[in-house]
């Protein structure tokens, strides 16, 4: 089996269009970029302070060479804010970036006042505009109903600045800025769904091997169980048999060679036959390379006769009353034939000296089976050792919507008594 599959792995491969071929090894620039970023991300994750202090540092580097450089006199509309005043609301809008993942409306409520005192002085830092990365990482983080009041809070030193500083019409202050918050919350709606989709993707990867594994695992306990019930109607039934013979051989040898004879034969032929079907059911079980395939089929209805011949040469009178004809699947066949064998294989066992079985099979227009097995013995218990007679017998009718009664035959009648039925085929 393991051969095989690699094989056809293998063939797979090998019919892989050329063109996809040639699409994996395009674009390296595009690979490369990727490869890039998830390293990036690779140890973001494991060192999550140090990416934030690198760009906390970053952006209030930039602010300060805004500030010594003059840069924000250019932009501002009231070059009189004290120097002062200026570096503090520089670093006020940048240090709080960061803890913008882990404290995101936190950090923003604490750049409220700076920006407010920024639209109010007229100072207009472009450091402000930091104030969307922390609306990105809320939109990322936290429920979209609070973007209401982000929203509220972002937009407010804006009037502000156009109320106390007006340049021009105010939807050339309330315009870029709008733009710019539903630029920052898309994007961060955006990554959001995008890495949900990939943790709901991968959830279902895991539950999906999950669900294999277990299906794996009841299918190897099923088959498992099969393999058992098939060993034990194999083994319990052709050594009983082979047990039979043996006494009466013993018995017969004194008296009759001729028939001692004829009991080892059929012991050889008994013998031979179950090593057979052993052979045949432990092939399944190989899985080092493969095993060349068995054409013989499964024990059906017409191999009843040559189970009984067996039977009576071990000792066992066997009577079997057929009415109707068999016209079911070889799958309830199989089930009737093995119910039958264990049933008799158990007389055997259990019946003692001088019984006699009687098989009674009837076949309904409608589909429906009835079989009842008899004996005269002694009615012990099959199960009394523990066995797996009865529940496999029981197991293989209830495959099929059946129902099996066993137990002893009700008084004054002594022995015991299985009967079967399966229901109408519903199979197309």
């Amino acid at each position: 089996m393991t051969a095989f599959r690699t094989s056809g792995a293998t063939s797979t491969m090998d019919r892989v269009p050329e063109d996809q071929t040639e699409d994996q090894t395009a674009e390296p620039l595009t690979q490369y970029l990727q490869r890039t970023v998830q390293r990036v991300r690779a140890v973001d994750r494991r060192h999550p302070l140090l990416w934030d202090l690198h760009l906390t540092a970053f952006w209030t580097t930039a602010a300060l060479i805004d500030f010594h450089g003059g840069g924000w006199t250019r932009i501002t509309r009231n070059p009189d804010v004290p120097d002062g005043l200026v570096l503090a609301l520089g670093l006020a809008l940048t240090v709080p970036l960061l803890r913008r993942r882990a404290h995101p409306r936190a950090v923003l409520l604490v750049m409220a006042p700076a920006l407010l005192v920024n639209a109010w002085t007229g100072a207009l830092l472009q450091a402000a505009l930091l104030h969307l990365l922390v609306v990105f990482h809320i939109t990322l983080r936290r429920p979209l109903r609070s973007l209401w009041w982000v929203a509220a809070v972002s937009t407010a030193p804006v009037v502000l600045t156009v109320l106390r500083h007006p340049k021009g019409p105010a939807d050339e202050d309330l315009g870029p800025h709008l733009m710019s918050l539903l630029v920052a919350v898309a994007v961060g709606v955006t990554v959001r769904t995008r890495r949900d989709h990939t943790v709901a993707l991968e959830d279902r990867a895991h539950r999906l091997e999950i669900e294999r594994d277990q299906q794996a695992r009841l299918a190897a306990a099923a088959e498992r169980t099969r393999i058992a019930r098939e060993m034990h109607d194999i083994i319990g039934h052709n050594l009983s048999v082979i047990t039979g013979l043996a006494d009466g051989g013993r018995y017969a040898a004194a008296k009759s060679p001729e028939r001692a004879a004829q009991a080892l034969d059929a012991i050889a032929g008994t013998s031979r036959q179950a090593l057979t079907e052993l052979r045949r059911l432990l092939d399944v079980l190989r899985d080092d390379e493969p095993a060349p395939a068995d054409l013989t089929p499964q024990p059906a209805l017409t191999d009843l006769d040559r189970l009984l011949d067996g039977v009576r040469r071990a000792g066992l009178p066997v009577r079997a009353t057929v009415e109707g004809a068999p016209a079911i699947s070889p799958g309830r066949q199989l089930t009737l034939y093995r119910v039958i064998q264990e049933a008799l294989t158990n007389t055997l066992k259990h019946a003692g000296p001088d019984a006699t079985a009687d098989i009674a099979l009837s076949y309904a227009a409608s589909g429906a089976v009835t079989l009842t097995v008899t004996d005269t013995g002694r009615g012990g218990a099959p199960t009394a050792n523990g066995g797996r007679g009865l529940t496999g017998m029981r197991e293989r009718t209830a495959l099929y919507g059946g129902t099996l009664e066993a137990g002893p035959r009700p008084h004054p009648q002594r022995g015991w008594r299985v009967h079967l039925l399966l229901p109408e085929d519903s199979t197309p």
